[in-house]
């Protein structure tokens, strides 16, 4: 038997154990998991360290470099996200739906766990403590198979959770890190259609291809995150432009990022010269078309390419659009189903503008930095599907588990 199999063999076992306990003993876990966590904090950063040095010598970029670094702050961060998926309503056992059919029968559906997640992923060590608390909280237990650039970090986050878990009596296999990274054995963890019940790559648009090509087991994923803003003619324009700065500035390395603004061709003469100010002077470059560049002078000509970037840092691309329609129509020819945002104040507008697409998420009138698990009440995202399954948009609890049949009879009989 091979590591990967044995390992995942007892993952599954620990599964079990994780789905026996009580709504009270996941959510105390999971609080003491986060006081691990901050406790343990010097040794996390001196790993994550070691990791940061690493990347640099093997001249990786700043955007994988912003994903891969932890500081004290984004450490708390993630243990406040642990304590708050403790303190979210435990999914499982739920029932969604009951009837009670002509003969007598009561039909049931109710929510439980999914059984053995595997979660593959680059440079976010945040991911390690996320799928382990989110995972854990709806009854399942994670493989978890970081990148080469995070091991160290990675380890050392496992190390602390398996601490807290150990108090608890859980078994430390219902977290495994997966210490080998050929790709052979990401391979192998893959095809184990008898062990894995969903696998959930978070990465590069290459990663997720691949694991999407190459998988037996189910796969939740999204491919990148192009994601539009378009101002309307009815826009507030001061609201439109501070949509326009944290969307595209706050964090450009994350995949809620804005990588394409398109503006009403009635109100570009104003806003558009403003907005590029802005944005120039936090270092972003700006790529229009013929009527943006027209408006803007030094900006580079857009090509076809630009359409369907997703960027991952401070690049923009600009263009004028007639009219709604037309907006809409380019963001349905180069979405990549993750988030649009609409900036109105014409209600029939922003309906319209809801109505006609079909990504994961639609703002109107809020920043697409919101669109995240936790800032939408999730407590903690294991990833985004943009994959219409069972889950659409950023997975949370309830998307770790699956609605089954109980049915409850006095001896009914089908003839």
């Amino acid at each position: 038997m091979t590591d990967i199999r044995s390992q995942a063999l007892a993952c599954r076992d620990a599964a079990h154990a994780v789905a026996a306990l009580s709504s009270a003993a996941k959510a105390q876990l999971l609080n003491d998991m986060a006081a691990q966590l901050l406790a343990d904090q010097t040794a996390i950063l001196a790993a994550n360290a070691q990791d940061l040095e690493a990347a640099r010598e093997a001249g990786i970029g700043p955007a994988m470099l912003d994903r891969l670094l932890l500081n004290p702050a984004r450490i708390a961060g993630i243990a406040d996200a642990l304590r708050e998926v403790a303190a979210l309503p435990d999914p499982v056992g739920q029932l969604t739906h009951r009837d009670v059919r002509p003969n007598g029968i009561v039909v049931e559906r109710v929510r439980v766990p999914l059984g053995v997640i595997a979660m593959i992923y680059e440079a976010r060590p945040n991911v390690t403590a996320d799928a382990a608390a989110l995972c854990i909280k709806a009854g399942n237990a994670v493989i978890l198979r970081g990148g080469k650039e995070a091991i160290a970090s990675n380890q050392a986050i496992a190390a602390s959770l398996h601490t807290a878990m150990a108090a608890h009596g859980v078994p430390a296999a219902a977290l495994t890190i997966v210490s080998d990274l050929r790709r052979e054995a990401m391979l192998e963890l893959l095809q184990l259609t008898d062990i894995v019940d969903l696998a959930i790559p978070r990465g590069g648009e290459g990663l997720i291809r691949f694991v999407a090509e190459h998988a037996r087991v189910p796969v939740i994923k999204h491919y990148k995150g192009v994601c539009h803003l378009f101002v309307d003619a009815a826009a507030d324009q001061g609201k439109a432009l501070d949509l326009l700065i944290d969307g595209k500035c706050s964090r450009p390395s994350a995949c809620n990022a804005l990588e394409t603004l398109l503006v009403h061709r009635d109100i570009a003469p104003a806003f558009l010269p403003q907005a590029a100010a802005a944005l120039r002077q936090r270092g972003v470059e700006l790529r229009g078309d013929a009527a943006a560049c027209a408006l803007v002078p030094g900006m580079a000509p857009a090509t076809e390419a630009d359409w369907d970037a997703e960027y991952l840092e401070l690049i923009l691309a600009v263009r004028i659009v007639d009219d709604l329609d037309a907006a809409i129509a380019h963001i349905q020819r180069h979405t990549s189903d993750h988030t649009e945002v609409i900036a109105t104040r014409n209600a029939a507008n922003a309906e319209s503008f809801v109505a006609a697409l079909r990504s994961a998420v639609v703002m109107v009138n809020a920043s697409s930095r919101f669109s995240d698990g936790g800032q939408l009440g999730l407590g903690a995202e294991i990833g985004i599907s943009t994959t219409r399954l069972h889950s659409y948009g950023p997975m949370g609890l309830e998307a770790l588990t699956v609605e089954r049949f109980v049915v409850r009879g006095e001896g009914q009989v089908r003839v």
